[in-house]
């Protein structure tokens, strides 16, 4: 990147609108509905924590409750007051929803990972010095004493002394200002930023639902596709985008054709997917290619622990699946695997080996794993 180059934006999906940007929502209706509860009964909570997979939506509702507070009167108790909101929609015209699209919301403050100190790239947490400017920014008095918001996208990212500055926010909150948190990994969080924080928890999106919001997101699905793209995404929109630029469902049923001939893996295949993944230029694939591999034998160790097959992500699947894992001794040696190449595949993308060599290591593995199930 070029030295003149705007740096991106830290909390959007490359390719994708960013979550301001995103009007129509899908699903979480019941996360919508509790919030909109807590609103009309005059106890809202000064801070609200969303937390769920990456890519379901969180930085999406945390706009739309943004949006809403600040466009909402506050309601005077008076006899010809308004009726308490039943939506949460506002129209693209309203002047705050044009404000915030345009970052130039006066009464909003947008918390996520800055520059670093050379200011070449993005750093790789939250500062302190950001959350500092949030605070500092709370410290003055809003224009019109209205509410006041602020997102935290995300508060996983904070460096130790930037959470202890945000913990110091939430124990003295000000008057009047609403925080949305969005964390992917709440259990990492300090206890103490999670006691004080009212969490809705974002759940995955259903295949209808997912297709719509990918659909909105510039992505392309075909309806046949709907059920396998969720079951490889986890009903998560950036896991599904992800998986629609780089062919997953392709990558997917070359990765089940090549495990069908296990306990005989078929080498050429296998030296085929593996040179796929160390042309140049495709880190990315050889990376979806390592999170397939892991999710093809998570759902190994779930068929042979319930005897149930998930909704088929490739044809002939299910099939694949009872012969591969079918008993629970089998499913523990699944999950001991996947452990184990996980880890394997940290520890040599981290020294930098060669992912052809890499990629094979992994399927000789799991070819090896296979036959000795198959001796048993």
């Amino acid at each position: 990147m070029a030295a003149t180059d705007p740096l991106p934006d830290p909390d959007r999906l490359e390719g994708a609108p960013h979550p301001r940007e995103t009007r129509a929502f899908f699903g979480h209706a019941d996360q919508q509905a509790e919030f909109l509860r807590a609103f009309n009964s005059g106890r809202l909570h000064h801070a609200w924590m969303l937390t769920g997979p990456k890519g379901v939506g969180k930085a999406t509702l945390a706009w739309r409750l943004a949006r809403f507070l600040l466009a909402t009167p506050e309601a005077d108790g008076g006899m010809f007051a308004a009726p308490p909101p039943d939506s949460l929609e506002l129209p693209d015209s309203h002047p705050v929803a044009r404000r915030l699209l345009q970052l130039a919301e006066p009464r909003h403050f947008l918390l996520r990972r800055g520059p670093n100190d050379k200011e070449t790239a993005l750093s790789q947490v939250i500062s302190v010095d950001e959350v500092r400017k949030m605070k500092s920014f709370f410290a003055l008095t809003a224009a019109d004493g209205g509410r006041r918001t602020a997102i935290i996208d995300a508060v996983d990212e904070m460096n130790p002394a930037a959470a202890n500055a945000l913990l110091k926010l939430l124990e003295e909150p000000p008057p009047n200002v609403t925080l949305f948190l969005i964390a992917h990994q709440p259990a990492r969080l300090l206890p103490t930023i999670r006691s004080r924080c009212r969490e809705l928890r974002l759940t995955p999106l259903a295949p209808q639902d997912l297709a719509d919001a990918l659909t909105q997101a510039g992505g392309d699905i075909a309806p046949q596709d709907r059920t396998a793209l969720a079951e490889l995404s986890g009903g998560s929109v950036g896991e599904a985008f992800r998986l629609t630029n780089l062919d997953g469902l392709k990558l997917y049923t070359a990765l089940t054709r090549l495990f069908s001939t296990l306990p005989r893996l078929d080498r050429p295949q296998a030296l085929a997917l593996a040179d796929l993944a160390a042309a140049k230029g495709a880190a990315e694939t050889f990376d979806l290619i390592v999170t397939l591999i892991d999710l093809f034998l998570a759902r190994l160790a779930r068929c042979g622990t319930t005897g149930q097959t998930p909704p088929e992500a490739a044809p002939h699947e299910a099939q694949l699946l009872h012969r591969l894992a079918p008993h629970p001794l089998a499913a523990r040696a699944w999950a001991d695997l996947a452990q184990s190449l996980s880890s394997r595949a940290r520890r040599g993308k981290a020294v930098n080996l060669d992912p052809a060599a890499l990629l094979m290591d992994m399927l000789l593995k799991v070819d090896e794993t296979a036959g000795s199930l198959a001796l048993r």
